[in-house]
């Protein structure tokens, strides 16, 4: 059984302008690091011509489905039928896309499948992990 989820989603990047243009994006999932998920878009779509990688809790996912949540860089709330706000702070500005929440709750299906929610602590190794902080710190 594969350890990692990568789904391609439709974000509609919401600007100034009228018209809401769609980008890719790809919603990521790795059991090594059960607790996270990562949200990319791919160089073309955005601002600086690079990749740019989100990384935020599945939590915070799965709850901004059925209410505002999130207070640091990430926030997510559910928006009119089927559509999820995703908002991003940087230092360079912020950003503001929605998708589809049926594609988000594919994903988190899963993620549920591959780790259900509740259980993230049994994936990782704390032994090994605190064995290379004690290694590390000699």
């Amino acid at each position: 059984m594969s350890t990692v989820i990568a789904q391609p989603v439709e974000a509609r990047l919401v600007a100034a302008a009228p018209r809401m243009p769609t980008i890719p994006a790809t919603l990521h999932y790795d059991r090594r690091d059960p607790f996270a998920v990562r949200m990319t878009f791919p160089a073309p779509a955005t601002l600086e011509g690079v990749e740019v990688c989100w990384t935020f809790a599945r939590e915070l996912l799965a709850a901004g489905l059925d209410g505002p949540e999130g207070q640091g860089d990430v926030r997510v709330w559910p928006y009119g039928f089927d559509r999820t706000v995703l908002e991003f702070h940087a230092p360079e500005g912020t950003a503001v896309v929605h998708v589809h929440s049926s594609d988000i709750r594919r994903f988190l299906e899963a993620t549920g499948a591959l780790v259900p929610a509740g259980l993230e602590h049994v994936q990782l190794d704390l032994d090994h992990h605190l064995a290379e902080l004690m290694r590390d710190a000699r």
